[in-house]
Formats: C-alpha cells, structure tokens, sequence
C-alpha cells in the first residue's frame, strides 16, 4: 500500500460573482508555512484594493498539525474556517487557498458569507489539477567498491533515486526511496551481497 497523498500541480484560479461580490479563489502547493504565507503575501500585493484576503493553508500532510486560517475582517469564524474545513475535507495536503474579495455592496450576513467562503473553495477544489506525492525514506548505504555496479543496475528496478555518491575508503551512497518498496529493497541489497552493503541510516522524508 502506498504511503502518499495528492498535492496541487498547479496555482488555479476560479472566479465566483455572489450578490455583485467578487470572490477570486486561489488554490497553489505549499511545503511548509512559509511558503503558505508567502503564497497569500503575495496576493495581497497583487490585490491592494481587495476588501478582503482571506485565506487558510495545511502545511504538510493531509493529517498534519500545521494548519492556519485568516477571516481577514470577515466577522469571526466566517472565512477561515469553512474555507480550511474545505481544505481538510478534500484529504489534500501541502494547500494553500486564498480568497480575494471584491464587495459589492450587498451584505451577505454570517451563514451567507460561510457558504460563500466555503462554497468557493469547494468550487475550485473539484476542479483543481492534483498529483500524487509518495512518501519517500533516506537510505545511506556503505559497501566496498566492487558492488556500485549491483547497486545501480538494482536501482532501475525500484522506485529510488541516487541523491549523492561518495568514493572515501569505502562507497557511500545516499539514496531516496518509496516507503512502501524500501523494505524489499534493502532484503535484496542485502541478499545479493552477502550482507557486505550495510544500511547505515534510515530516515523519513
């Protein structure tokens, strides 16, 4: 079973005109929190007239603890908060959405603005181009150089990537691998070496 999740590919826009409001939905891929937030930094200079910018984010992970949300003025719990619960609902991660909000004069109240901010996010998600993230293990292997040519021709078989390479006394080389297949791939290193290739680190990326 595969330990991954979808992530956006792509920074997509969707534009919602609700009682001569104007919500523009911003969906884009954040990594981390700074990346979130320079994510709705920037809006907010693209739009210096907007109304309002309210946003909410999920840092990591579809189940990680680094969320954030902003009603941006909105009255409390109006924006932010049906727009994150949006977010969480859609089991995506590393998501950023940021609504932009142009009045119209037409006062939405507070059920109508959750709907509104809620109902945007959820508009732009269903049509929001994903991809899926796998989640990946540091493996460090260290063996005599007689076994580089086994290794690598090993590697084309898994889902792995050599990320360093390096010729001290011994061969050390870092890979990058699928959870889910680094397991048979470190049986086979060992097997078809006579566990001369040691696994010296293994770390969750």
């Amino acid at each position: 079973m595969k330990q991954g999740y979808f992530i956006p590919s792509t920074h997509h826009i969707v534009e919602t005109d609700i009682k001569r409001s104007q919500f523009i939905t911003h969906i884009g891929h954040a990594t981390n929190r700074a990346e979130a937030e320079a994510f709705i930094k920037q809006l907010r200079l693209t739009h210096p007239q907007a109304t309002h910018v309210c946003w909410a984010y999920i840092a990591g992970a579809p189940n990680t603890t680094v969320t954030s949300m902003s009603d941006d003025g909105e009255p409390s719990g109006t924006a932010g908060r049906p727009m994150l619960n949006a977010l969480q609902h859609s089991g995506l991660g590393e998501i950023v959405a940021a609504v932009v909000r142009y009045f119209g004069g037409t006062k939405l109240g507070t059920g109508g603005l959750q709907r509104a901010y809620g109902g945007c996010v959820k508009e732009a998600l269903a049509t929001l181009p994903t991809q899926e993230k796998i989640a990946q293990t540091t493996l460090v292997l260290e063996c005599g150089y007689e076994f580089e040519a086994l290794i690598r021709h090993l590697l084309t078989y898994y889902p792995a990537q050599l990320v360093q390479c390096d010729y001290g006394e011994k061969l050390s080389m870092q890979l990058l691998v699928a959870i889910d297949q680094c397991e048979a791939l470190k049986a086979d290193l060992i097997n078809r070496s006579a566990g001369a290739i040691q696994v010296k680190q293994s770390l969750e990326k």
